[in-house]
């Protein structure tokens, strides 16, 4: 599991997507955006700090600790039209696949498993 840098995060900002260097960092990648406090990303936490980025390459902010953090929070809940946490989007081979709130680590795989649309 890998914290976004202030680059990526100025990527997403600039582009309203994440670069090729996180959606592409492997077959199956996830991006979390969440904040710290949260119960249910304390719980996904534990669960995705243990999936082998053989299954998922796993990216995260926690963007309530960043020093930009409400300009992270707006833009996710303006760009992606989300506003609750943990919000994921899943990738396949760089493409979007679905996004999700707070799931188990079942369903959290199963994204990955659903055939391409």
């Amino acid at each position: 599991m890998q914290k976004l840098t202030d680059d990526q995060m100025d990527y997403f900002l600039k582009n309203r997507e994440f670069g090729s260097d996180v959606i592409e960092a492997a077959p199956n990648t996830a991006v979390v955006l969440t904040q710290d406090w949260c119960p249910q990303w304390t719980a996904m936490k534990r669960y995705l700090s243990e999936i082998p980025e053989s299954e998922a390459a796993v990216f995260f902010i926690e963007y309530n600790r960043e020093p930009r953090g409400d300009e992270y929070m707006h833009a996710k809940e303006t760009v992606f039209g989300n506003d609750l946490i943990p919000y994921v989007r899943y990738y396949r081979n760089g493409r979007l696949i679905a996004d999700s709130n707070f799931v188990f680590r079942d369903d959290f795989l199963a994204f990955f498993r659903k055939p391409n649309d």
